[in-house]
């Protein structure tokens, strides 16, 4: 299935049902007073979020969402029901904004978290509110009010607690197919991963986090070229960035490394101040000069990164990894716990 992670839809409130201009005529009642009832309210336009739904596909392909307008009122004070409310399941992840104005509706982070994007117009009133001691007959009734249009736009940013970043063929799907149930297509070519992919992995403590696996980064990516920002959006959310390097191709990892480290910074400084592991991969073919040439580039300036060696293929490193992403995640959540108190 194509990944569709951005997407807008034109969400349309119900109409307010109108209301009824009715007399009481009975056979022993000739002279009645009003009775006519009220329209009833439309529906409101609502968006949902659902653990099951992964991609906003079944979104975009129906760009008009319109709920249902309110029932007219009717005589012996029978007032019309609400229009019933149009809703529509979003992914998790999922950022409302407003199309025109680019304003942030809201942020569904949650199960269940919706948000009612288009009110339903309020009803008419029936003739029988306005009658008044001096006024016993009124003739005067509201038709029902217009409901919100308003159009949207939906992008989708991936929850995971780990964004694998890195160059083209740099072995991130190779590597979180080795640790995780995820099943990516891998081969020995660049842009073999177009969509995001996750895996789950149980750490060493028992508790599960989330790897995301995302389409390899190029130059010049934070202007859009290649996968670009469709890319570069779902790393915010994460909380650690796990940056892998190919060491075994001839290219300098030192050059690499500056050059992915250059487009995070121009894309968003939050996301390049995000806390970061460094695993040179394809340890069982390695240029050991190239990675010699890194390893004494990160101890001069970047000592307090966390560096690992691993081969993906050969199960080498990878235990040791992901214990420390573990770790790692373990002392965030830990410092939310503390600021949240």
């Amino acid at each position: 299935m194509k990944f569709i992670d951005t997407c807008e839809i034109m969400a349309i409130a119900g109409k307010g049902g109108d209301g009824c201009m009715s007399f009481r005529r009975e056979k022993f009642v000739p002279r009645g007073g009003p009775d006519g009832g009220n329209g009833g309210p439309g529906g409101n336009v609502i968006l949902r979020a659902d653990s099951t739904k992964h991609t906003l596909m079944d979104v975009r392909y129906i760009y008009h969402r319109k709920a249902e307008r309110g029932i007219h009122g009717k005589g012996k004070d029978m007032h019309g029901r609400s229009g019933a409310d149009a809703v529509v399941i979003v992914p998790i992840g999922t950022v409302v904004k407003n199309a025109d104005t680019g304003e942030i509706l809201a942020d569904l982070t949650r199960q269940d978290a919706e948000i009612i994007v288009a009110r339903g117009g309020k009803g008419g009133r029936g003739n029988a509110n306005f009658t008044s001691p001096t006024h016993r007959a009124p003739t005067r009734h509201e038709p029902g009010f217009e409901g919100e249009t308003v159009k949207l736009a939906l992008e989708l940013k991936l929850i995971a607690d780990v964004g694998i970043i890195g160059f083209p063929n740099a072995g991130k799907s190779t590597f979180i197919s080795s640790v995780s149930a995820a099943k990516p297509k891998v081969a020995d070519y660049p842009f073999t991963t177009l969509t995001p992919n996750l895996g789950v992995i149980k750490g060493v403590y028992g508790n599960a986090f989330v790897l995301a696996d995302m389409p390899g980064l190029i130059e010049g990516a934070h202007e859009g070229v290649g996968l670009g920002i469709q890319f570069l959006r779902h790393i915010e959310r994460t909380k650690l960035l796990l940056h892998l390097i190919d060491a075994s191709d001839e290219e300098s990892m030192v050059e690499r490394y500056k050059k992915l480290r250059y487009e995070l910074d121009k894309f968003s400084h939050d996301v390049a101040e995000k806390p970061e592991v460094i695993a040179a991969t394809k340890m069982d073919s390695v240029y050991q000069e190239n990675l010699d040439e890194f390893e004494a580039y990160l101890k001069e300036n970047h000592p307090e990164i966390a560096f690992f060696k691993i081969s993906s293929i050969a199960k080498q490193g990878t235990d040791e990894l992901i214990k420390h992403l573990d770790d790692s995640l373990s002392e965030l959540f830990g410092e939310e716990d503390e600021e949240t108190l």
